[in-house]
């Protein structure tokens, strides 16, 4: 979208008395932002990255994913499918160049060793490996929308799941900004995590990997973390949270980035509403943690955690109430 600018209002407006002042004030309040951060404080160009740029682009990728069901009303089955489905993956990946060239320049910007030839080198790269992961990222997808079809009486067809379901909208995200945060360009990564975080109340860090057959039910308020591990064949309800414990400091008392601090949840897992799992513990495999459980310790594969065990565990291990 192209936007117009045009010249200040009238000030004499009563309304917007003082116009000149604010927008003065604004100005000097982002150049002393600038300065702490030590960053130009008139490049002349774009430094970050466009969350627009990156919603349009993640439009078009469903629908060349899914061109049939969120591709254009009017599109039809056979040439015109596979006409469509190359226009627009060249019109995405072109633009995806772009954005990557952004998150890549800002990361170097510092770094006089390299130079925009070599910036743009690793941004067609990372392009060219994640336009090449699209047709194993479509499987992955297909035994997603599979699983919630079997997983929930309600729905009528694999259809509506693509259509209607918002823990399908989150994974089809996930699975796109995953891959992103693979090739090395977390931030693209996380604003594609967050665009469909914010559509649906679904918070997945793009670190986060998830086997296949994943299924979130209902899935409002679903937060997993960056350095979570869940396995094939997992369902999730609403509200769940697979989070950290703790968090690690330095020795200056700043917090370690990256360290494993997330569940590691094996295949077959089912996990209930409103169930809070933390810290790197593992729930085995063929395990149901029931709702509302406080689970911080690991289970063994099979286990069956409901609130009044994990309440009696807690009593047994002497921890009191």
């Amino acid at each position: 979208m192209n936007a117009t600018f045009r010249s200040l209002p009238d000030p004499s407006n009563s309304a917007l008395s003082g116009l000149d002042d604010i927008v003065r004030d604004l100005r000097a309040a982002r150049e002393r932002w600038r300065l702490a951060q030590h960053r130009a404080l008139e490049s002349g160009a774009r430094e970050f990255p466009s969350r627009d740029a990156l919603r349009d682009i993640v439009e078009r990728l469903c629908g060349a994913l899914f061109p049939m069901r969120l591709g254009p009303p009017d599109l039809k089955q056979g040439h015109s499918e596979d006409f469509y489905v190359g226009h627009t993956l060249d019109i995405a990946l072109r633009s995806l160049v772009d954005q990557v060239r952004l998150e890549l320049q800002h990361v170097a910007r510092h770094d006089p060793e390299v130079d925009a030839a070599t910036i743009e080198k690793q941004a067609i790269e990372v392009v060219r490996q994640f336009a090449a992961a699209l047709p194993d990222i479509r499987v992955l997808l297909d035994s997603d929308v599979e699983a919630a079809y079997r997983g929930d009486p309600a729905a009528r067809s694999v259809d509506e799941i693509v259509l209607c379901y918002p823990g399908t909208l989150a994974t089809i995200h996930h699975r796109l900004a995953h891959t992103l945060y693979r090739l090395g360009v977390p931030l693209l990564a996380r604003i594609v995590a967050e665009l469909a975080h914010s559509a649906t109340g679904i918070d997945i860090h793009p670190g986060a990997s998830i086997g296949s057959s994943f299924f979130i039910d209902h899935g409002t308020g679903v937060v997993i973390g960056e350095t979570a591990v869940i396995g094939q064949r997992v369902r999730l309800y609403q509200a769940v949270t697979l989070g950290a414990k703790r968090f690690t400091v330095d020795a200056d008392g700043a917090l370690e980035k990256g360290s494993p601090r997330h569940p590691l949840v094996e295949d077959d897992v089912v996990i209930y509403a409103g169930a809070t799992i933390l810290g790197r513990i593992t729930i085995g495999r063929g395990s149901s943690i029931g709702g509302n459980v406080w689970l911080t310790h690991s289970v063994p594969p099979g286990s069956i955690v409901t609130q009044a065990f994990a309440r009696n565990e807690i009593l047994e291990d002497g921890g009191g109430i």
